[in-house]
């Protein structure tokens, strides 16, 4: 792909590349349709449709980078829950969102770095690297020396990716319909509202070296988890230490290839991606809210390296007491006091009406990893899950119109979803109600109690 001079700002240019993507798949699907009239193979025309129609998607939501490719990348972690028989062309479409996207120029960059860092920055750098080395929603990252010797990555964002990204939520929102026909069970209408709430706070780039110092505080010298430290901050630019390693997205790959010989590696990668999650809370007062594979690195010594902090939810008390007290009463099956804790907690749409029976018949298709102290979490499990999800015909459905996520626990169901992808995605195994037991408050307390 060749270069971009800087994100289009325009609203009306960015709609209409928007709207190439459900026209052209309507377009192609007409065309197959043709063909099956006339005889052609159905299953290699589904096939070439497929790719197309995924070719385009990421060549797309990667050149609109901003919201659009933002929202890519967290509809990619789902990926997971598409059925076999059309996913994989979108999972390959879908997982390049998680790193790449066409670059910008050394002349944007530098003109960035000038007025964030000052005309005066290459002082600062021993060397600094004109190719970017991965490429994010809203900003590039270069490989760097820092003056004091330190090898470091530098996250620039692209001009415009303010506009631009709130165009694009406006955008996306009215085409909410096309993409959970990519995704079938994934309901992206939250996922959109919550990504537009968190979109001021990381367009500032201060505030993610705030929560990564924190994160960085908190670990450092932790056994297995490693957090790099922040160098320095402007709000457009922020000088982080350089990791070398494996990215979880690439060890999905591997695994997909040879599941025998990566899984020892894909279940480490689990366990210590679930420790991090659960512990967060706890540990630093903050959840790292932006889950997808492209933010979590095997380190050479076994370790993992966690990165992008720019979506962090603030829990100053650790995880909800409610939460972990419901979990509690769904491994042990008293329904009538969880429907109450749910009525009392604003999780009921106020003047709805739902029983235990149809809270119980609810969740049962998601609680399979709470029955048993170690789950392996697959893509079929997810795609299972996932199309009871996504029945509307179904009471299930009925019941899940009757509910509703109150807004504290919101960025806590987007991590989870994001995590359980990343697992089924891995095809590992993870000790889920350990971490569940050790890290949940409320779960701890109301279990020993009882």
């Amino acid at each position: 792909m060749g270069n971009v001079s800087e994100i289009v700002r325009r609203r009306s240019s960015r709609n209409a590349k928007l709207a190439k993507i459900p026209l052209g798949i309507a377009g192609r699907a007409a065309v197959g349709f043709g063909k099956k009239l006339a005889g052609g193979d159905k299953s290699e025309i589904n096939a070439q449709l497929n790719q197309k129609a995924a070719e385009q998607l990421f060549t797309v939501l990667g050149e609109l980078k901003g919201g659009a490719m933002k929202f890519g990348q967290a509809l990619s972690v789902m990926e997971a829950a598409v059925p076999e028989e059309f996913g994989e062309h979108y999972r390959d479409a879908l997982t390049k969102l998680q790193a790449a996207a066409p670059p910008m120029p050394a002349e944007t960059v530098h003109r960035v770095l000038d007025q964030q860092l000052g005309t005066q920055w290459r002082q600062r750098f021993q060397t600094f690297d004109d190719s970017p080395a991965a490429s994010a929603s809203i900003g590039q990252v270069h490989k760097a020396v820092w003056s004091d010797g330190r090898v470091v990555a530098v996250k620039v964002q692209y001009p415009g990716a303010d506009e631009a990204l709130r165009a694009d939520l406006k955008t996306l929102s009215r085409m909410t319909g096309l993409f959970a026909s990519v995704i079938p069970g994934a309901d992206v209408k939250p996922l959109l509202a919550e990504i537009t709430e968190r979109t001021e706070e990381e367009l500032d780039y201060r505030n993610e070296a705030t929560n990564q110092r924190a994160f960085a505080k908190a670990f450092d010298g932790h056994p297995e988890i490693v957090v790099p430290k922040v160098v320095a901050s402007a709000p457009k630019v922020i000088v982080t230490e350089w990791l070398d390693g494996i990215a979880v997205s690439a060890i999905i790959k591997q695994g997909a290839e040879d599941p025998d010989g990566t899984r020892a590696v894909r279940n480490r990668v689990a366990a210590l991606m679930g420790k991090f999650h659960f512990s967060s809370p706890e540990t630093v007062g903050l959840l790292h809210a932006d889950p997808h594979p492209g933010n979590f690195m095997m380190l050479p010594d076994g370790k993992l390296a966690v990165i992008d902090f720019g979506a962090c939810a603030p829990m100053p008390n650790g995880f909800p007491e409610v939460l972990g007290r419901m979990l509690t009463l769904e491994v042990e099956e008293r329904y009538d006091e969880l429907t109450t804790l749910m009525y009392d907690n604003g999780w009921v749409i106020p003047g709805r009406t739902i029983t235990d029976k149809e809270i119980a018949d609810y969740l049962r298709p998601f609680t399979d990893p709470l029955q048993t102290d170690s789950f392996h979490f697959t893509r079929k499990w997810m795609q299972r899950v996932a199309g009871k999800a996504s029945d509307i015909g179904s009471p299930e459905m009925k019941t899940a119109r009757a509910l509703q996520l109150p807004a504290e626990y919101l960025m806590i169901f987007r991590v989870l979803g994001g995590s359980v992808g990343i697992l089924a995605q891995l095809d590992a195994e993870l000790p889920f109600m350990q971490l569940v037991r050790t890290w949940m408050p409320g779960f701890r307390e109301e279990r020993s109690a009882s």
